[in-house]
This record gives C-alpha cells, sequence and structure tokens, in this order.
C-alpha cells in the first residue's frame, strides 16, 4: 500500500497527486495540515515535518522528494500500458512540463 503524507496547498505534493492520477495508482492520502495524528505518524516515519513523503509499506520503502517519489511510482507502481508510463503529463499551475514538451 502507497501512502503519500501531504498538504493540499504544496506545489510539490500536487504534482505528485498528479502523477498518480496519471499513472492511475491508488494512494491512502494524509493530509498532515488538517490531521494531527498523520503529522505525528509523519515526524515518527520520516523523522521531519516536510512533505511529500511517501510510504510503501509492501516494500518497506520511504522518500521525500517530489521527484524521487514520481520516479518510484513510474517505475513500481504504474498500472497503466504503454508510452503513458514513460512519459506522463504533469501540469502544475498551467503550464506545460518538460515530459508533454517531449
Amino acid at each position: 500500500m502507497l501512502t503519500l503524507y501531504y498538504k493540499p496547498a504544496c506545489p510539490f505534493c500536487e504534482r505528485v497527486l498528479q502523477m498518480a492520477d496519471n499513472l492511475n495508482i491508488d494512494l491512502n492520502l494524509k493530509d498532515i495540515s488538517e490531521d494531527q495524528a498523520a503529522l505525528a505518524e509523519l515526524l515518527e516515519k520520516g523523522g521531519k515535518q516536510q512533505v511529500p513523503f511517501l510510504v510503501d509499506t509492501e516494500k518497506d520503502v520511504s522518500m521525500y522528494e517530489s521527484s524521487d517519489i514520481i520516479d518510484y511510482m513510474r517505475e513500481h507502481g504504474a498500472k497503466t500500458s504503454g508510452d503513458a508510463a514513460s512519459k506522463p503529463r504533469v501540469h502544475v499551475g498551467g503550464s506545460v512540463c518538460v515530459s508533454c514538451e517531449g
């Protein structure tokens, strides 16, 4: 199971959430801005109050940094086939990303 600790207003979290949507990956979401128990879990598991933070309980993997999380989801969690997993479209703030420009 993939769990993502996040804040809704965080642009890096938004990138990860968009990629999970593009790859059709289900995430157990924990909003640390609204849930003090989730914040306590994050501090226990990761040691700092930084988001996004991904935990994969099946592979015993945890990580910070949106780009690392996105790479991990591309490699380990994609449920799609073909070009979608290798060249996803991630748009933040209405701009076109490098992945889309090719």
